[in-house]
């Protein structure tokens, strides 16, 4: 456990937590979570779990936190595909899209009232899923060339799983960009929309905030850039070595979630 600077946890009102590599590791949960989730629910802390991964429904968070044993309700949850779909209900309200991607993505363009369209859409949005083809890839390009605006959910180009890595968004519509000539706009963390919209569902100012979460380039660039307090949890990518290849640095660095609930009491004595 190291300090850059001190948090004190009991002052702070509202969580910000990613999920995959603070939370969970593919589908086993990390050491520590399970107090840690009872110490802020026990301090009524107000706390909201962010993933990048487009592909969830919160529903399907919410049923993936319980088969591992917690209780979380689809309301703590924000995903990238939800930014997505605000973004364009925000931007061209009614609008038309092709999607490449999961239920998550899906439900949240068709709940903030978008319709699907292959023939002439306005946007072309990609997430990531198993739906994704060489035939969705080049039908995507063609209706990109075609005029469609491109945005990706997020611009994470790997994801962590069980036996390794996955590809993900970004290096998924990199083809679409690479071909096309046209670069994606990504909603999902390190947008600072995204952080935004997360503090206003959590009712918080961003100096009563943090940011946890296991990446310097997604987690505690945007919440560095939207005014929160940061801290690096090494359960995931990130290593001690990670933090010297960047030009910023956390406010904090601990192993996990885990020591939170310790630190807190710890300033109360």
């Amino acid at each position: 456990m190291e300090h850059f600077s001190n948090i004190d946890f009991n002052a702070i009102k509202g969580f910000i937590c990613d999920m995959d590599g603070v939370i969970y590791h593919g589908n086993h949960i990390l050491p520590g979570v399970r107090e840690f989730i009872k110490w802020m629910q026990d301090e009524k802390k107000e706390y909201l779990f962010l993933t990048n991964n487009s592909g969830y429904t919160p529903r399907e968070l919410n049923q993936k936190l319980a088969r591992m044993g917690l209780d979380v309700s689809e309301e703590h949850f924000y995903t990238s595909a939800l930014a997505t779909a605000a973004f364009l209900k925000q931007q061209a309200p009614g609008c038309s899209v092709f999607a490449i991607g999961e239920a998550g993505l899906l439900n949240a363009l068709y709940d903030a009232g978008m319709t699907m369209n292959d023939v002439n859409p306005d946007f072309v949005i990609v997430g990531e899923g198993r739906t994704y083809s060489l035939d969705t890839l080049t039908k995507a390009t063609n209706l990109v060339m075609g005029g469609a605006k491109l945005i990706g959910a997020n611009s994470d180009v790997s994801g962590p799983i069980e036996n390794g890595i996955a590809p993900a968004c970004g290096a998924l519509i990199a083809p679409i960009e690479i071909a096309t000539g046209k670069k994606a706009y990504f909603c999902g963390k390190p947008n600072p929309l995204m952080m935004r919209t997360g503090l206003r569902k959590l009712g918080c100012h961003s100096a009563e905030a943090v940011m946890i979460g296991d990446r310097m380039d997604t987690d505690v660039i945007s919440g560095m850039e939207s005014g929160m307090s940061t801290v690096l949890v090494l359960s995931g990518v990130s290593t001690r070595e990670t933090l010297s290849t960047y030009a910023y640095r956390p406010s904090m660095v601990l192993d996990g979630v885990g020591d939170i609930p310790g630190l807190a009491r710890k300033k109360k004595v």
